[in-house]
């Protein structure tokens, strides 16, 4: 079946771009998770994991400034939810700790775990000034789109106009996604960290005039 082009104006084309620098900060997701047979047995015991959590942190020069944390929640556990065969009462609490120190990253999580946080939910590189990155990506993303324009134009025998539509696209959407799956360029990955990097992506939609 033959494809048209409904309202002809111009070009479309999308460019992706793509920023990569050496991570400045980690942000580390620790839980404390007990389970007690007693409520009270079990908020002594998360209460003193959360102590020891704590002083170990700052033992580590982590200040309580950069460590958020949500409060204990405590529930009854069940084997058999449909006989109610009681395992006793979970009592948790989470953390989310922010270090510069990223080269004694491995011996922090190893003390956190020992002083009583018995869950590692996530680890996260980040840089100080991602909105700096994001600027080039987007200016990356812009000038491969209009390489990619030019192209187009050349091959089809056009000149290529002036810009009359930008529509950012984000990075983690599906859209973006798509096209990068099509072989989009412009140095974009298919995630936001590789591993010793932090990468930050950008993605637009720019429109062409044409003419002969």
């Amino acid at each position: 079946m033959t494809q048209s082009i409904s309202e002809p104006w111009g070009l479309s084309v999308f460019g992706a771009g793509s920023v990569r620098a050496e991570p400045q900060l980690v942000r580390v997701r620790l839980a404390v998770d007990v389970l007690e047979p007693s409520p009270d047995k079990a908020f002594q015991e998360a209460g003193t994991a959360v102590s020891n959590l704590r002083e170990t942190l700052r033992r580590h020069g982590i200040p309580d400034a950069s460590v958020s944390g949500s409060r204990l929640s405590l529930k009854s556990e069940y084997e058999d939810y449909s006989k109610r065969q009681s395992l006793g009462y979970r009592c948790r609490t989470s953390y989310v700790v922010e270090s510069t120190a990223i080269d004694g990253l491995q011996q922090l999580i190893v003390d956190a775990v020992a002083a009583g946080a018995n869950r590692v939910d996530g680890v996260e590189f980040d840089v100080r000034d991602k909105p700096a990155m994001r600027d080039e990506a987007r200016r990356k993303a812009v000038a491969a789109a209009r390489r990619k324009a030019e192209v187009y134009a050349e091959a089809a025998g056009a000149s290529l106009g002036t810009v009359v539509h930008i529509q950012d696209v984000d990075a983690e959407s599906y859209e973006m996604r798509g096209h990068r799956g099509h072989g989009s360029g412009g140095g974009a990955s298919e995630g936001d960290l590789a591993p010793g990097t932090v990468e930050v992506s950008a993605g637009v939609l720019l429109g062409f005039t044409l003419s002969q």
